[in-house]
């Protein structure tokens, strides 16, 4: 069962198309990651879910129904400019939030100690939101999108700007979460968060859907084509070597994409320096990311448009 269904979405500002027929099918009970580049449709695609702005054509379903009223309380959103109620104290803030979404004083105030004392927030449920610190603030906002106990939890890029036990607190949450039935759509930037938490990925690059299934099956389209490395050469010299076709420098390892045989470029690299590691694999959600959107690709792209273009003068 689909939790959203999007069919044939368009979304354009002026001349800008934003999001360029999209169908999407979110499956009930997962973990759904969007991806993509800045200004690819991410939070466009988020909104019209969510109904704060709407398709120019298509169609969008949320848990059956094709109104915000209808599905309205049963949503949890999280959004990327966060957004609180300064003067207000945490406690009454969260009330409040509860209360948009129908909730009895009495079930909002239960479920308000219940995550106050999950992050230990607790002595700070009555001061004002204010006078947190950024990491409590973003606790809090996380509590407020979850508090009335949602069927579908939208977050957009919830771990950002999060310290590391933070990012952990809520990580470890949006996971129990989805163990108990919550359907979780989330965006993100950082690859490795997506690779390692969600069942399924949907990427959107220049308002195109450019990916979209379980990470075996995204990752299945290109192969094992890649190679893990860590030695103590250069990058440089790594692009000097024959059948390797790029390179990403992660720091304390590079990732190489290859053509031909790997055995052979193990030899190479053995000739001239010192391999700790070597595995051929396929490629990382990371490096996945670098071919679609990257400068390389977007030259590529350029490269092949003026060709098409040159061919065309020359018909």
């Amino acid at each position: 069962m689909s939790v959203v269904n999007i069919t044939n979405v368009n979304k354009t500002y002026g001349k800008h198309l934003a999001v360029s027929n999209l169908s999407l099918e979110v499956p009930q009970g997962s973990l759904y990651g969007f991806i993509g580049p800045n200004g690819s449709g991410k939070t466009t695609t988020i909104r019209m879910i969510l109904r704060i702005i709407h398709p120019d054509s298509g169609s969008i379903h949320v848990l059956g129904a094709d109104s915000a009223a209808a599905a309205n309380d049963q949503l949890g959103y999280l959004p990327e400019e966060r957004g609180l109620y300064k003067k207000l104290t945490v406690r009454r803030m969260l009330l409040y939030y509860a209360a948009l979404k129908g909730m009895s004083p009495a079930e909002a105030s239960s479920e308000a100690k219940r995550w106050l004392t999950h992050f230990e927030l607790t002595n700070w449920a009555n001061k004002k939101i204010e006078t947190l610190s950024k990491g409590m603030s973003q606790k809090v906002q996380f509590i407020a999108s979850i508090i009335a106990r949602p069927k579908l939890l939208i977050l957009d890029e919830p771990f950002s700007g999060l310290d590391p036990v933070n990012t952990e607190a809520i990580r470890s949450t949006i996971l129990k979460l989805r163990e108990a039935g919550t359907t979780v759509i989330f965006s993100t930037h950082d690859m490795e968060v997506a690779e390692k938490m969600c069942d399924f990925v949907f990427m959107i690059y220049k308002g195109n859907k450019v990916l979209d299934g379980t990470l075996a099956s995204v990752k299945s389209q290109y192969g094992a084509d890649s190679i893990h490395l860590r030695w103590d050469g250069s990058s440089e010299q790594l692009h000097q070597i024959q059948g390797v076709q790029r390179v990403v420098d992660m720091g304390r390892y590079q990732e190489l994409q290859v053509a031909g045989d790997p055995q052979e470029i193990l030899r190479t690299l053995v000739s001239r320096g010192s391999v700790q590691h070597f595995e051929i694999t396929q490629p990382s959600l990371h490096d996945i990311f670098i071919r679609i959107a990257g400068p390389e690709a977007s030259m590529d792209a350029q490269s092949s448009k003026n060709q098409n273009a040159e061919f065309g003068a020359a018909s």
